[in-house]
Formats: C-alpha cells, sequence, structure tokens
C-alpha cells in the first residue's frame, strides 16, 4: 500500500481504492484551506481511471471534521442585503463534486461530526458511524444560521422532513446508533469493525468493472437533478441568515467561551441553549 502525505490529506492507494485521512489540526475544522484541499483532491480524482472509491476518514482519532470555522464564518463580509446566488457557490461546487465523481465516495465517521462536517460526510454516497466514537449534529440555527454546506437539502432528503427539522431545529447530538436508525448514516459499527468493514466494501465495490459504478453514479446524479438549485436555495438563505447581527454576535459569543477547542467542542451539543445568556 502506498502512502503520499499531501497538503491537508494523508493518502494510501491500495489498487483502486485511496484511503484519504483529513489532516487540519488542531480539530480539522472546515475552513478556506480544507475546501480548497479537497476541491484539488476531487479534481485529480475526476482524471484518475485507475481510482474506483474514495474513502473519507480522519487522522484525529477525536474529531471527522469538528464543524464549519467560525472565525472563517464571521470573516465573510457583513451586508445590508445580500444579493440573490443564482448558481452554487465554491462551497457547495466543491462538497456536491462528492456526490458526482465517477468514484464511489464513502465517510467513515469515528470521532465528531458536526456542522460542515455532517455536510462533508453527507455528501458522500455512504457514510458508516463508530459506536461510541461518532457524534453527529447540526448546531448551526442555535447559532442564528442554518445548515448552509448542503444540510439543509441533503438531510430532508436522506431522513425525511420530520426528522430532519428535529436535527436542524433541536441542535442536539446524535450517538452513531441514533444516526443509522435515522437513516443519517448507512451503519453503526463497533470500533473494532469499523476499518475492516469499511475497506472490504471499498475494495469489493473498487473490484467491479469501472464503467459500470460511474454509470450508475451518473444515473443517481440525473434522478436528482434538482440538487443544484436547491443547494442555491439554502445558499441565499445562509447568505440573508448571515445579514442578522444576531448571527455574528452568537458565534463570536461561542469563539469567547472556548467552545472551538477540543475541550469545549466535547460540551458543544449540551451548551447550546447558553449562548443566548
Amino acid at each position: 500500500m502506498g502512502i503520499e502525505t499531501i497538503e491537508g490529506f494523508r493518502v494510501e492507494r491500495e489498487g483502486g481504492v485511496a484511503f484519504v485521512g483529513i489532516d487540519f489540526p488542531p480539530l480539522n475544522l472546515m475552513g478556506s484551506e480544507m475546501f480548497v484541499a479537497f476541491d484539488a483532491l476531487a479534481r485529480e480524482a475526476a482524471n484518475d481511471a485507475s481510482l474506483r472509491v474514495i474513502v473519507l476518514r480522519s487522522v484525529d482519532p477525536e474529531f471527522f471534521v469538528a464543524h464549519g470555522d467560525l472565525e472563517a464564518i464571521l470573516g465573510i463580509p457583513e451586508t445590508d442585503g445580500p444579493a440573490e446566488s443564482h448558481a452554487p457557490d465554491f462551497v457547495h461546487a466543491v462538497l456536491d463534486r462528492l456526490r458526482t465523481l465517477p468514484q464511489v465516495t464513502i465517510a467513515q465517521v469515528e470521532g465528531y461530526c458536526r456542522g460542515g462536517g455532517s455536510e462533508l460526510a453527507l455528501a458522500c454516497d455512504m457514510r458508516f458511524a463508530a459506536r461510541g466514537k461518532a457524534v453527529f449534529g447540526q448546531p448551526e440555527v442555535a447559532l442564528g444560521i442554518l445548515p448552509g454546506a448542503g444540510g439543509t437539502v441533503r438531510l430532508l432528503k436522506l431522513v425525511g422532513r420530520a426528522r430532519a427539522a428535529e436535527i436542524i431545529l433541536g441542535c442536539d447530538d446524535f450517538d452513531a446508533d441514533e444516526a443509522e436508525r435515522y437513516g443519517w448514516v448507512n451503519r453503526a459499527l463497533d470500533p473494532q469493525e469499523m476499518g475492516p468493514f469499511v475497506e472490504r466494501l471499498a475494495r469489493r465495490i473498487a473490484s467491479f468493472p469501472a464503467a459500470a459504478v460511474a454509470e450508475t453514479k451518473a444515473a443517481f446524479s440525473a434522478f436528482e437533478s434538482e440538487t443544484e438549485s436547491e443547494l442555491v436555495v439554502e445558499q441565499n438563505a445562509f447568505a440573508r441568515l448571515m445579514a442578522h447581527p444576531e448571527a455574528r454576535s452568537r458565534m463570536r459569543r461561542c469563539l469567547e467561551r472556548g467552545w472551538q477547542t477540543r475541550e469545549g467542542e466535547r460540551e458543544i451539543g449540551a451548551r447550546l441553549t447558553e449562548i443566548s445568556s
């Protein structure tokens, strides 16, 4: 198995499978550097005929991708009234490429996976979660915004309106078994089973004809032809909410209270109701 370290990733190649270890210390926060790295990775993968499956996992045993970087979000320029967009922005384009790549994309989640981390996993074809380790959540509404990197669109499609409403509006944490019951992930697996299961599945898929796999994924994308326009609706809603001063105020309070740290991240789900105080 060949191992290659590239910007932000530790990549292990074996046959037609690339195991991509996400490596953006200290928390694997989703910010501009991560998006640029994923854009480059996806573009390279799209032109690699020898690659059949991409498995995303984390180098950090505690964090898959913590969430979107609040400091980066606060860096978005303030506007009185954002102009309506008519095409997906860079964030949506990068994550949606995981859905439309000819390769199968699998998220192997073994740590905290909230906000943008959940949205990264949701953009993949499949998701698997480790019991006792994976924690999922969409805390955005408590911050005065909404899941703006595809989560509003993809959770609704995956789990249905009622459960998506509970997840997104309730802003609570969900463990691996709860995420499995809701349809957020394919399966919850014991930690010792996770690696072998995902590796076996990835190699199995990679052993099948590449054209058949790619055409199947292309058909899936065609059946989901409205996804791109739906992402634009979400994008515009996010921009309108970012124009509200309360959203920025709540995010600043999170940073002031040290929640975007390794220690603070463990408590976010339980403490979101404190932001207004």
